[in-house]
């Protein structure tokens, strides 16, 4: 480990103390939000990301050393390994340089070359590379024996033999890959017959595509592959002055002027054309496509985090509605804890237009259940829906929300909802779904399969592992930032918990169960399977409101409890006394408790949760309104300014809903006055924005928008 340690700390320009410290952490067990959180003065403040990224460095580089493994074994066992090469292996820790070096020896089918060494042809191969026969072709002949039928044949076997070892010559390699690395070109043709086909039209753009591989930006690249893997689109790489390649290997391999050297070139260029080009072509596509899925999965990431971190009503009495026009609109009734109290459907849209009965139920559930807002789908005769809500009077002031409906519908079908709502249709579970997403977006998305909540792009053409690894981490880190209250949360939501999981979140909502809500945390240890280590990691993050403890609805740690204590009995008050007194906790003189163990950075954390405990760090609700002359994109003309929300952010811009069923696109040269290099630094998921609208595509149902100009609130 410690040498993994020196290579992270190099490659990340980290103090190696800290990489050392993280490591040991996570190995013990530590996951990355406890250590993030609670372990401060181990790792020098690392945060998150920092952590994450020491993590998936040492994962790549334990792979790496599998493999290496791997490699010398193969070697040794064909009795090929010399101290030389084995010392060379070891020190290798980049995968492309292993697999180079490897390449020589890796076992091969029985390729052109391997049937010209069988032939007898390799000392032929050898003549042709040192290039001193100046009779060659009296050379030749005593090679034409056996399988090899005349002086062509023999000399083909031989090129044969010399294209392969070019192929796997390291400097061979590196050279080509300096060209495609500086001016690769990725170019896509439209396959002829498939020109007119209905669903080649949205790769239009790609038809006669060509841009230099490294200025291609992922969403272009993703898209590009996806044609191709359609059948629609036939993508090649390769260096703008593809000759070069050829004049480079040539200065590397030809050392002479005679029959010799011709026939080496002639190798040379079908080493290129067959075997070399092709394989640094797949190597720089794989590549390209692993950092275009490294990109699509970051703005994923940070996209998911934005719409996890949405700000939550609260526990409000709810009513929930999920619109439609000919099955009409299911209404839910929620309590402030988000029960299910009555469902029913209603009918105010055509054809049925029962507007004036729906209109009385309505008013009615409101006062019946006490309902403080109303929580509007927003997909099919959403517009309708809010208007026949806003137009009615109530007995009491009640805020209408429109919900994004992404995913419910997946969720409404899952075994999740099954298991919460057994007596209930899809079409209940969904209204409760958008109700409750306005409650607690966070306790409610958490049930979803994050690739179904709509705010990615090309996200099934990415690696699926990576995806998966890198949303898991996302929905877990804004899981633990806002804390979870154990006496409320599913069991859903409890699996994210640091130190938790499936088993662990289970057996906490059946011990509640059997037990009533937990008084303390130290009750969490009397769940079945809740060990020591569990409890270190999961207790910070879950909360206990009016438990035993005041602290026990902090993000302060058990384990430092004894730390307030002793500030309270320093200032003889009361724990409770402590948070609820602001001058008592200004006469806190940090630097008296630090010890060993216990820095500056812990009680610093420490003093700012006791002036604030349990708050919740996302921000407040805002109310918002779509403009009420725009109902289908006829009525959006250039020039118009709109009200708007961003419900998708990509590398080349955001997607905005106007309030009808076509969402607007600013690119990202309009979003705004300055240069713009990542989207995500200027607008996040669900913002309210203003916009003008540039143009309107009525054919194609496109609307291009610009922020530019326009003041923001």
């Amino acid at each position: 480990m410690e040498q993994f340690s020196q290579i992270i700390a190099d490659t990340l320009k980290l103090p190696l103390h800290r990489v050392e410290n993280t490591l040991k952490l996570l190995q013990g067990g530590a996951t990355i939000p406890f250590i993030s959180r609670y372990r401060k003065e181990a790792t020098g403040g690392l945060d998150e990301v920092q952590i994450g990224d020491i993590h998936a460095k040492y994962e790549k580089l334990v792979e790496l050393d599998k493999r290496k493994h791997t490699v010398l074994t193969s070697i040794k066992e064909q009795g090929k390994l010399t101290d030389e090469l084995q010392l060379r292996i070891e020190n290798c820790w980049e995968a492309t340089e292993l697999e180079d070096i490897y390449l020589p020896y890796k076992p091969k089918r029985k390729t052109r070359a391997e049937i010209a060494r069988q032939k007898g042809l390799e000392p032929l191969a050898l003549l042709l590379m040192m290039q001193r026969e100046n009779d060659l072709k009296k050379k030749v002949q005593e090679f034409v024996k056996g399988e090899v039928k005349d002086e062509s044949d023999a000399l083909k076997g031989a090129r044969d033999i010399i294209a392969e070892q070019i192929s796997e010559d390291e400097r061979a390699r590196n050279q080509i890959r300096n060209l495609f690395s500086r001016q690769g070109m990725v170019t896509a043709k439209v396959i002829k017959r498939k020109e007119s086909d209905e669903a080649a039209a949205k790769y239009r753009d790609y038809f006669d595509f060509n841009e230099p591989l490294k200025r291609c930006s992922s969403h272009r690249l993703l898209a590009i592959r996806r044609g191709e893997s359609e059948g629609i689109l036939k993508v090649t790489l390769s260096p703008a002055h593809e000759e070069e390649c050829n004049e480079r290997l040539e200065r590397i391999f030809i050392r002479n002027k005679n029959a010799c050297s011709k026939q080496v070139e002639e190798a040379i260029k079908d080493a290129y054309k067959r075997l070399l080009g092709p394989a640094i072509e797949t190597e720089y596509a794989t590549l390209s496509k692993e950092h275009a899925d490294d990109e699509a999965i970051r703005v994923f990431a940070e996209n998911l985090r934005q719409l996890l971190l949405a700000a939550p009503l609260g526990q409000k009495r709810t009513l929930g509605i999920d619109p439609g026009f000919r099955t009409g609109c299911k209404i839910v009734c929620l309590d402030a804890q988000g029960t299910l109290l009555h469902n029913e459907a209603i009918f105010p849209h055509p054809p049925r237009s029962e507007a004036s009965q729906a209109a009385r139920k309505l008013v009615k559930l409101v006062e019946q259940y006490n309902i403080e807002a109303i929580a509007i789908g927003n997909g099919t005769a959403s517009r309708e829906t809010e208007r026949f809500v806003t137009s009615l009077r109530y007995d009491r002031e009640v805020q209408v929300f429109v919900v994004s409906e992404d995913g419910a519908s997946i969720y409404s079908a899952s075994k999740t909802a099954r298991e919460e709502f057994p007596d209930y249709d899809v079409t209940v579970r969904g209204a409760v779904s958008i109700a409750r997403r306005l409650m607690d977006p966070l306790a409610e998305l958490v049930k979803i399969d994050p690739k179904s909540i709509g705010v990615g792009q090309y996200q099934h053409d990415v690696n699926q592992t990576k995806l998966k690894a890198s949303l898991d981490q996302t929905v877990e880190s804004c899981v633990n930032l806002v804390g979870v209250n154990v006496n409320t949360a599913s069991k859903h939501l409890l699996t994210y918990v640091s130190g938790l999981g499936p088993v662990l979140a289970q057996n906490i909502v059946n011990y509640r169960t059997e037990n009533g809500p937990f008084r303390s945390r130290e009750d969490l240890l009397k769940v079945p399977r809740m060990g020591a280590k569990a409890f270190e990691q999961c207790a910070g993050f879950l909360r206990i409101p009016q438990g035993q403890n005041p602290l026990d609805n902090s993000a302060v740690h058990p384990e430092s409890y004894r730390i307030v204590e002793k500030m309270a009995k320093d200032l003889q008050c009361s724990v409770a006394d402590l948070i609820k007194d602001k001058a008592l906790r200004a006469k806190i003189e940090l630097d008296r408790y630090v010890t060993d163990t216990v820095g500056l950075p812990t009680l610093t954390d420490i003093l700012q949760e006791l002036d604030k405990p349990g708050r919740d760090p996302r921000q407040k609700i805002q109310f918002f309104e779509f403009d009420k002359n725009i109902r289908t994109i006829d009525d959006i003309t250039e020039d118009m300014e709109l009200p708007g929300i961003i419900t998708n952010i990509t590398n080349f811009g955001c997607f905005v809903d106007l309030g009808i069923k076509e969402n607007g696109l600013v690119h990202i040269s309009q979003l705004a006055d300055q240069f713009v290099s990542d989207p995500t630094s200027v607008v996040s998921i669900h913002q309210h924005i203003r916009v003008r609208v540039l143009s309107v595509d009525h054919e194609r149902k496109r609307i291009n928008l610009t922020m530019k100009g326009i003041k923001q609130a």
